[in-house]
Parts: structure tokens; sequence; C-alpha cells
């Protein structure tokens, strides 16, 4: 079929209220965005729809690039045409002949915005059923439940008709809510959090903590592919990998085995902290999940989140690990994360960690280290990679093969 374009549904952005320009802006930033590819497809960020006019582009391909991104309720290939009884009904006609297929049944829906228009919705219902009966006489009607649904919209502008409605991926444009810093692992929970994160309108950068030798050049690689998963959600994410060796080995050798988990994670908080102020986040993002293991109780995050005033946001903290587990399938990023490469936080975690730690024994305890000092090296020798939609990122063992090949 030649569709014209693409008709994109908001869903929640329209309970925005004042602030719903706002909203569909960063929609549309998005929408060209993952569109770049097709710099033949017109981006038209209207108040009550956004309309994406082809010229000459494949509908179904450019609708690909439509299903990862937040703020869409839902999207349809549309034909526009002139508000005209007779090009409606042969327009109808031709679209149920190609889309059609043999033993469906099919109702006709119909929205009329323009209420000047000639005919009300029953007496558009009623003419073009009557013209595809007459058309296609072993068509069966069933109004209740349908195969396929002819859809039929008469706005002001035009009258658009479609036969399919695709569901997005819903929420609120990433963008919209500002941007937060992912302490993104290598494990299955940090990833889940970072697509939670963004459905909810937040732009990322990934903070991941790398401490060779003790951890492999796969762990690190392993994280970059996790943030590869999460990239076509929003086109882009910065990986920034901190240098954690130096913190870690000064931890281990000062700090009580039973507080090594409890001041290793109130440093990475430190350090993340920075990162967000230095490239302007409004907030930390991580993974933790209620009671899962001994860093995540409700006394371990008190005393974790004693060293800053900043917003940590944690979207599965209230869900259990099959929860996060389905997610994570969803999203393409449990198999990855199962890889056995430990990252630092399990490197070095103590047999037999605090569940309860407190504020002053922990406080306690960092005194023995030179916290400033030990955060602004790491801060100093981050080092970022820019991750785009539809790069693979080569992983280390992959670049020097190919060196050896040059």
């Amino acid at each position: 079929m030649n569709y014209s374009e693409i008709m994109v549904r908001y869903g929640e952005l329209s309970t925005k209220g004042k602030n719903r320009k706002l909203f569909i802006e960063q929609l549309s930033r998005n929408v060209r965005q993952a569109l770049a590819a097709f710099p033949m497809v017109k981006v038209q960020g209207k108040r009550d729809r956004m309309h994406l006019i082809l010229n000459g582009a494949d509908a179904h391909d450019v609708m690909g690039q439509l299903n990862r991104i937040f703020g869409i309720q839902s999207f349809s290939p549309v034909i526009k045409i002139e508000k005209d009884v007779p090009t409606l009904i042969d327009t109808a006609i031709q679209l149920m002949k190609e889309t059609y297929c043999e033993g469906q049944t099919y109702k006709i829906i119909t929205k009329r915005a323009d209420h000047s228009f000639e005919l009300d919705t029953n007496g558009i219902n009623q003419t073009v059923g009557n013209a595809i009966i007459d058309a296609l006489p072993f068509v069966q009607v069933d109004v209740r439940q349908p195969d396929l649904k002819l859809r039929i919209e008469v706005r002001q502008d035009a009258i658009y008709l479609t036969s399919e409605v695709v569901k997005g991926a819903g929420g609120l444009p990433v963008g919209s809510s500002g941007k937060g810093m992912l302490m993104l692992s290598g494990g299955i929970d940090s990833p889940v959090a970072g697509y939670l994160a963004m459905k909810r309108g937040v732009k990322i950068e990934a903070v991941h903590f790398a401490s060779p030798p003790y951890t492999s050049p796969q762990a690190l690689d392993k994280a970059k592919e996790l943030t590869v998963k999460l990239v076509p959600y929003v086109g882009s994410i910065n990986f920034i990998e901190v240098p954690f060796t130096e913190i870690q080995e000064e931890i281990k050798n000062k700090v009580p085995e039973g507080y090594l988990m409890t001041i290793t994670r109130r440093m990475m908080m430190r350090v993340t902290d920075r990162l967000r102020e230095q490239r302007n986040g409004l907030a930390i993002i991580n993974g933790e999940s209620l009671g899962q293991v001994a860093s995540q109780t409700m006394h371990s995050m008190m005393a974790i989140n004693d060293v800053t005033t900043t917003p940590v946001i944690r979207p599965v903290v209230t869900m259990d690990k099959l929860e996060i587990i389905d997610v994570a399938q969803q999203i393409d990023t449990f198999d990855l994360a199962c890889q056995p490469f430990e990252d630092c936080c399990t490197v070095f975690a103590p047999p037999q960690p605090k569940t309860r730690p407190t504020i002053e024994k922990a406080r306690e305890y960092e005194t023995r280290l030179d916290v400033e000092s030990l955060v602004d090296r790491a801060v100093e020798n981050i080092s970022v990679t820019r991750i785009e939609a539809g790069q693979r990122y080569l992983t280390q063992h992959e670049a020097d093969d190919f060196d050896d090949l040059l």
C-alpha cells in the first residue's frame, strides 16, 4: 500500500497540560534522531498527534525504528486524502483489498473531529460499509471481535485511513525529565534500572567501576555491551569507565571486613555524585533491590546515602528477582548479564558483610582513608566512550585481533 505518512499517538503526554508542548518537542527530537537513516521523512509534532511525512520512504521500514522510542503510545501507517466522500470510498475499498486476508472479518471505526463534515460518524460507517460490501461481497462484518479494523479519522485538515495500529513503548520522552548517572555494574539489575529510568524520561550516562587487574577486560566489555543494549531507547549513551583499583585496595587494607562493602559503595556514590555535578546530572540511578543482598538492606542504603544529598533513584527497589529478570529478558540484557565475568563489587565482596551497618561506624572507618584525594584521582582519570544507536561496540579481544591483522 502506498502510505503517505505515519500517525503517532502520544498517550501519557496528553495529560501534561501547559508543559505538553515541551514534552512533544523533546519527543520530536528523539524521533528525528531515531530516523537519521531516513532524511526524507519530515517530523511534524502537533498538539494531538505527530505526523511523519514519508516522502517516498517505506512505511514499515520507518516503523521499525519507532518501537523503542519512549513517549509513543501507538502508531499507524496512514493514507491521507482530501475530505471528499467519493475519494474516501475509493480509498477505503483499495485499502481493504490490499490488507484483507481470506476468511477474516472486519469492522469500520470512525472518529470525526471535524463536525462540519457532510457525514456524521454513523453516516460514514454506513456509506463506506455499504460500498465495501458491494465491492467485496465475500467480506464478513463482525462488530465485536473483528480480525481487521478499518480506521477512519476525519480531522480538520484531511481524512486519514489505516488498518494497522502498532503498540508503542509508552512512558515519557527520554530527556524530558533531565539527566541521571546510572551506576552500571555487569549484573542483571542495573541495566533494568537504566531502562526503567529512561522510560520515565531520564537521559542516562552509564558509570562503570573497573578494578584491573582484579577485574578482567571481559568484564569491562560486558558492561559496554549492556550499554549497547540500552542505546536504541535513547539514541546514544556516554559510557564512563572509572578506575577504582586504588580505592578498593585502600579500603581492603584499612577497613574491617564487615564494612568493606559499605565503604566501597559509599566511595562509589561519592565518585558518581562528583561526575554528576561535573556533567550536569540531576540524580543518581542504581539497581538496588530491597533485601536482595547484604548491601541492599534499609540500614545499608541509609549508611550509603549518607555521603550525598543528591536524589538516588532506585527503579527496581520493590521488585523481586523474577520480576527484574522478566524485564531483563524483554530488553535482551539477561543472557549477557549472566556471563561469568565478575565486577569489582563481586571480586572484593567479604564473606560476611554487615547487613545493619551504622552511619557512625562508616564515618569512623573512613577517617583511615584520604577520601577526597582518592575521589579526585578516580574522577581525573575516567575514560568516556560515546556509544551511538546502530553502533556495535568492538570488544578489547576483537580490537586486539584486528590490530594483529594490520
